[in-house]
């Protein structure tokens, strides 16, 4: 959430840095935000004005007590005061809320090197990674996509189908042994030459935590929302997480933190559930956009004064997975038209695909400022003794799935067989080749 008080200082600054992110409609009801505003500074100079008069009848009071005289009227007018004064806190409060409420719905402030422009087209990239220091690899025989490559190995979407729907996988066999010692590779990368901490987090949160992190309200469309029942049906609604970015970061939501335990740094593996709102027709086939998927996620708690060192910091992290399993990438920057909703700069991490002959997200890394934080009120104590908030990072170390379709297609050999990256190997037992 955008900070109020930049708005009130700098409302056409504020606007301007809006129109260059991609939205169907305004960001922010201007005429709405106006309106509240003038209300709450009339609203906040009146309760000034009885503050004053209060302390100056209560000192008036306590001068005719001394003297013997009746103080009676002065204390009906601080009676009266009080309750002008009660009044004028509740109202103050639901101005904040329907404020709060207002700017819940406005995307953050693109930081000031990210690249002007609509959408992808204007996205910088800014590096090329290859095994051999040349291009992708090139085949000496037909490739087959990862969808073929897969159905010998226990990749079997029929069943995902018939179990779930459209967009859901069942796998068995070699390949559900792949998809597991890949996620636990990027775990144990993460946490033994990362420093991350590893945690095991819900995959059912309540509507608060989504908004801390930003899918509330605006993204309700792409959730997947989990009935209660029984006694426990009551309540804030409850849903499945799109990312363990949401339960990472809300961890902690709430809390005062000491200066000296930043950054702080966490990763976990877990499914992630979204809807896919408004993507029909895209990625249908194979397993590229699903319903459920893996990702091991990688979220920073930093210093203010840190965090874009700690956003390039969790760029090589992702980066060394991909060299590790070694994968062609390339690393490109999201222009302010192609940036989520929450971030103020966006690294996303391409992975080559063969079959598409094109290059496919399979990472992506943010510095959400303190978006998220002032939704979250997250906050520590700097060197001032001040509460100052927090500045928190979020990106895919990586996503699971991808990496998967990733090594079948670039590593697959002649027979249909795939060739095992070194890292990769201990986590199979030493496997070098994964055959039907």
């Amino acid at each position: 959430m955008l900070d109020s008080l930049l708005l009130r200082k700098d409302l056409e600054g504020v606007l301007a840095r809006l129109q260059t992110r991609k939205s169907p409609q305004p960001f922010l009801d201007v005429a709405a935000f106006q309106a509240l505003e003038r209300e709450r500074k009339t609203l906040q100079t009146r309760t000034e004005e009885l503050q004053a008069q209060r302390n100056a009848t209560s000192k008036l009071i306590g001068q005719r007590k001394a003297k013997g005289e009746s103080a009676d009227e002065a204390m009906a007018q601080v009676a009266a005061l009080k309750d002008e004064l009660d009044a004028s806190a509740v109202r103050l409060d639901t101005l904040q809320a329907e404020l709060n409420a207002l700017l819940l719905a406005v995307p953050n402030l693109p930081h000031e090197s990210v690249p002007v422009g609509p959408d992808e087209s204007a996205n910088v990239e800014v590096r090329r990674w290859n095994p051999d220091g040349q291009g992708p690899r090139v085949f000496d025989f037909p490739v087959k996509d990862h969808v073929d490559l897969g159905a010998p190995l226990g990749l079997d979407f029929e069943t995902g189908a018939k179990l779930s729907g459209a967009r859901f996988t069942f796998m068995r066999g070699p390949v559900a042994r792949l998809h597991r010692a890949l996620a636990q590779f990027m775990l144990d990368t993460q946490t033994r030459e990362h420093g991350y901490i590893e945690c095991y987090t819900p995959y059912i949160v309540g509507a608060s935590a989504l908004r801390g992190t930003g899918q509330l309200p605006k993204f309700e469309a792409d959730l997947f929302a989990a009935k209660k029942g029984g006694q426990e049906g009551e309540g804030e609604p409850m849903y499945l997480i799109p990312t363990s970015e949401v339960t990472l970061t809300n961890s902690v939501a709430g809390q005062i933190l000491a200066e000296g335990d930043l950054p702080l740094k966490l990763t976990a593996h877990s499914p992630c559930f979204r809807s896919e709102a408004g993507s029909a027709g895209r990625d249908t086939r194979g397993m590229i956009r699903q319903h459920q998927f893996d990702k091991v996620e990688m979220v920073q708690i930093a210093h203010p004064g840190h965090s874009y060192e700690a956003l390039e910091e969790m760029v090589r992290h992702a980066e060394h997975v991909l060299q590790k399993l070694e994968l062609p990438y390339r690393v490109v920057l999201l222009s302010t038209g192609d940036m989520g909703f929450g971030s103020a700069k966006t690294y996303d991490l391409e992975v080559w695909l063969p079959a598409q002959n094109a290059y496919r997200e399979i990472s992506s890394v943010s510095n959400c400022e303190a978006f998220q934080a002032r939704r979250m009120q997250t906050r520590f104590k700097n060197a001032q003794g001040k509460n100052e908030l927090v500045h928190t990072l979020n990106g895919s170390g990586l996503a699971v799935g991808r990496a998967l379709v990733a090594v079948l297609e670039n590593h697959q050999q002649a027979d249909g067989s795939i060739s095992i990256p070194d890292a990769l190997r201990p986590f199979l037992n030493g496997l070098p080749v994964l055959r039907p």
